[in-house]
């Protein structure tokens, strides 16, 4: 690891013990009934209500490799909104499903899980 590298690792370390509070949007999302196959693209929104600014250290958790959740890459500053984007492919599933998606920031309270649900109607 670099001089810069560890700098930011150092950054990032102090950012986590410096928490800040967050006011999720929407933490469920339905996507209603969709056929098999289908790509679901959801933004979670999210305001950060605290007065340090909101760092994610990692990409945010999913609860299957079917989802793929992003993080924002900078910091999120008191009083800005900002998302956690979430892609799931429902190649291979069907009947109801729910994904949850864990996030990973310097938010206290923690983030609640995000939630993305819906049906999924299998091809013929």
């Amino acid at each position: 690891m670099d001089d810069a590298d560890q700098a930011k690792e150092k950054q990032l370390e102090l950012a986590m013990k410096d928490t800040t509070s967050v006011q999720v949007i929407d933490s469920l999302y339905n996507f209603g009934t969709i056929k098999e196959g289908d790509l679901v693209e959801h933004n979670f929104n999210f305001k950060n209500t605290g007065n340090k600014p909101l760092v994610f250290p990692q990409d945010p958790i999913a609860s299957c490799g079917c989802t793929v959740p992003k993080r924002p890459e900078k910091p999120v500053f008191p009083g800005d909104t900002a998302f956690i984007k979430v892609i799931f492919n429902s190649k291979g599933k069907s009947n109801h499903v729910v994904k949850t998606v864990t996030v990973i920031s310097n938010a206290y309270p923690s983030f609640p899980k995000l939630i993305l649900t819906g049906d999924i109607q299998k091809s013929e």
